[in-house]
């Protein structure tokens, strides 16, 4: 007795290489294996991209292995369902026809299924006189049992991959989170390192993260924060060790050791700079001698021009109080600390601490930590060995001495610097230091 279960025309399919190696293998499958097909199926769309299967493909395969009675497959049994294109399609939630037959070569393709033609292409199945079928044609779905160790053993790599990812990325948003907080904690502290160009490393180091990353990249990637999570977290802590031993060592010039030849970190409390923005020390002891009266604001824009790119919109400084915003922009730019900055502007006061914060950033790139030179100025102000003054006559010395060499506005420059010290000049009743009239004295002797 032959009953035809489901019919559908199959049409001429070409025999491929991997059509063959599938039946290979379902042949060689053991006859007392057994398998849950749920548990197997769920390897399989975990391994899913390895194995080259799409989504929809596995919604095919969902509903084809549905089409089997049996949870428990077993490789004596038979594995073949037949089920029509009308039937998949309600089971596969509506798909069109194109795209159930399209999905379904994609399923042979990747070995997940057989297909057992029949010699009229149709798929049904034969019963004998007791019931029992004696030939079917369809899906044979026997590479589920199979391959099952294999699906299992992709699915576990691709799971432990997706932990590996999982995992670095957790790596780095502490990481990141951490050194942020540290930074932090550094200069609200008042910890002596170069903050400002530890913050260059880290953005350095984060922004070489891609939109969309291999796990391989962002373990590089970690392992460059988590260097620089160490060296954040070593100045951090060698600055408490030092504190407990001796709390103004680390204030009067203790600095923190590294054994990094490339170390981010420089010494905010350390004199590693001999020179005043461009002048000698040993030119600038005259502050016994220097006026009282204040700098004119145009002549310290005039030895600080740099303070002009920070303005907003590109304008100008009017006035002290506009001048002092600009340093509040400039200070944490350079990596100073809020604590060194009250310091400074207690010791001595606000508009001198301003201009010597204008003086540093004129020339900060021959600093090494704009920080630590500022907390050396401050504890020099403390005791009335610092003014501004020095700082100042030194920056329009330099640009009378670069305008010369270029010849591009050396009268104005010199112009400046004579104005300068005019005032100085017309304090008649101070002494002027021998340092300090050489200094206004050379630009007389060269014009």
């Amino acid at each position: 007795m032959e009953t035809n279960i489901a019919t559908t025309p199959f049409g001429r399919r070409p025999m491929t290489l991997g059509m063959i190696s599938s039946q290979v293998t379902a042949r060689a499958v053991p006859r007392d294996a057994t398998v849950h097909k749920w548990h197997v199926f769920q390897d399989i769309k975990d391994a899913r991209i390895a194995l080259g299967a799409t989504d929809r493909a596995l919604a095919i395969l969902d509903a084809l292995l549905s089409f089997h009675p049996d949870t428990a497959l077993y490789g004596d049994s038979e594995l073949i369902v037949w089920p029509s294109n009308e039937q998949l399609i309600r089971r596969a939630n509506g798909m069109p026809p194109t795209t159930l037959r399209r999905h379904l070569a994609v399923l042979v393709e990747c070995g997940l299924i057989i297909r057992r033609d029949s010699p009229n292409g149709k798929r049904f199945a034969r019963k004998g006189q007791g019931g029992e079928i004696e030939q079917a044609y369809g899906f044979d779905i026997s590479p589920i049992v199979a391959r099952a160790e294999e699906f299992k053993n992709l699915a576990e790599a691709v799971r432990s991959e997706k932990k590996a990812f999982r995992l670095v990325k957790e790596r780095l948003t502490i990481c990141r989170r951490d050194i942020v907080k540290m930074i932090d904690a550094g200069i609200e502290e008042g910890v002596p390192a170069n903050w400002g160009r530890v913050q260059q490393a880290y953005q350095a180091i984060v922004g070489q993260i891609p939109r969309t990353a291999t796990r391989q990249t962002l373990e590089a990637i970690a392992e460059e924060l988590e260097g620089l999570w160490t060296e954040v977290r070593e100045a951090l802590e060698s600055f408490l060790k030092t504190r407990k031993v001796d709390a103004n060592e680390s204030r009067n010039g203790r600095h923190i050791q590294n054994s990094k030849p490339d170390s981010k970190f420089e010494s905010e409390s350390g004199s590693g700079d001999k020179d005043e923005a461009g002048g000698n020390v040993a030119d600038t002891d005259n502050v016994r001698s220097l006026p009282k009266r204040e700098l004119p604001l145009g002549i310290v824009l005039d030895a600080c021009p740099n303070m002009l790119w920070l303005v907003k919109g590109g304008g100008g400084i009017r006035n002290w109080r506009e001048f002092l915003a600009v340093a509040e922009v400039a200070r944490p730019s350079m990596g100073v600390s809020p604590s060194a900055w009250e310091e400074a502007r207690t010791a001595m006061g606000e508009q001198q601490a301003a201009i010597t914060i204008a003086a540093i950033y004129q020339r900060q790139d021959q600093i090494n930590s704009a920080g630590g030179y500022l907390r050396s100025l401050t504890d020099r102000a403390k005791v009335g060995k610092f003014s501004v003054w020095p700082m100042v006559m030194a920056l329009l010395r330099a640009k009378l001495d670069a305008s010369k060499a270029t010849g591009n506005g050396a009268e104005a420059a010199a112009v400046d610097l004579e104005t300068a010290g005019k005032v100085v000049r017309t304090e008649s009743r101070l002494e002027i230091s021998d340092a300090l009239r050489r200094s206004l004295d050379k630009p007389r002797r060269g014009s």
